[in-house]
């Protein structure tokens, strides 16, 4: 894969790699102050070319499924819902606009641009509508990286005001806030990778991603309230001694953390806001969800909120294998449906 300059709308709809993905969080509040925080991603894989186990028993070339998650932070409630197959997709012809549907549920969804930056989901638990503030901040500098031998480009939105509706135990509420949107792509599979990885939003309108990937390959970018970019590998994230272990995988997840950009003298503490947010998809488990930032930056404290998502923490052997056998048996359930 060669570097090519990232050119918006085009590239903002799919593209012909191995694995790639469309990715919106939030932390929103209703009329009376309540919290939730919601994810919504999709994802499109080149089925042959990836060569996931059991997945090859799938008539099919490219192979798209979507994860989804809604925390309502008052009452303590986490809600997740995984699409493993999705029947219908259908991309326009620039920006980001699809329509996919699934056999396990009668609702439409959708990922829609209406305007330059301007976005409409519809999911299981969200309809909402976004407007950028920003730019978006092209990770490293250019939205092209290299690691251990995968390249990907990756792009985010920062700073997307939002309106709209949450649907919990089926009651729309209406509610507003900020939402983040990541997208990559990649011909690369990450099945067996793992990362440490934050969006963070600050009162001052500051926003960071910051990650660890791999083998430490760290990265932070950041857009401040001017638009003005900045992009280093000088980085630590380390963990700040607090752990969550699921009942469902045995998987043990650091929950707080501490980040270090030295060069703007820089520092975050990050926590989790609750700590039951495992999602489970076949053999691949991660942790998904809202978290409470504290920052000093040169000796000024600010605060903010984000998302964390941690991928790679290892289960009992019992349950990988309990879950191998529920996707295998899904898929060829669904093979036989697929025309």
């Amino acid at each position: 894969m060669h570097y090519k300059r990232i050119v918006f709308p085009k590239d903002e709809s799919k593209h012909n790699n191995i694995v790639e993905w469309w990715y919106f969080n939030g932390n929103l509040k209703d009329s009376k102050g309540k919290k939730y925080s919601y994810m919504d991603c999709l994802f499109k894989v080149d089925n042959k070319r990836a060569k996931i186990p059991a997945l090859g028993m799938l008539p099919l070339r490219k192979w798209y499924f979507s994860h989804e998650l809604l925390s309502d932070l008052s009452k303590k409630k986490f809600h997740s819902q995984i699409l493993p197959y999705l029947s219908v997709v259908d991309f326009g012809n620039t920006g980001l606009n699809v329509n996919y549907k699934s056999p396990f549920s009668k609702k439409s969804y959708s990922m829609s641009e209406y305007g330059k930056f301007c976005y409409r989901i519809k999911s299981e638990y969200c309809d909402l509508i976004m407007t950028s503030k920003k730019k978006p901040i092209l990770e490293g500098g250019k939205g092209f990286l290299e690691y251990d031998g995968k390249q990907t480009y990756y792009y985010s939105l920062t700073n997307l005001s939002t309106k709209g509706f949450i649907i919990v135990d089926g009651k729309k509420i209406k509610v507003s806030g900020k939402s983040w949107m990541d997208h990559q792509w990649a011909d690369a599979t990450y099945s067996k990778d793992g990362w440490t990885w934050f969006s963070v939003q600050l009162h001052n309108d500051l926003e960071i991603v910051c990650y660890n990937y791999g083998k430490g390959h760290m990265l932070a970018s950041m857009i401040d309230k001017h638009g003005k970019t900045f992009h280093t590998e000088n980085v630590e994230i380390v963990p700040n001694g607090k752990h969550w272990k699921s009942n469902i995988t045995g998987a043990n997840y650091p929950v707080s953390w501490i980040v270090r950009i030295p060069s703007k003298k820089l520092e975050l503490k990050i926590d989790a806001i609750e700590k039951d947010q495992e999602m489970v998809f076949g053999y691949i488990n991660y942790w998904e969800g809202p978290v409470s930032v504290s920052a000093t930056i040169d000796g000024r404290k600010v605060e903010g909120e984000g998302f964390m998502e941690l991928v790679g923490y290892p289960v009992k052997n019992s349950v990988i294998k309990q879950h191998e056998i529920m996707a295998i048996n899904l898929l060829k359930g669904l093979k036989k449906k697929i025309v």
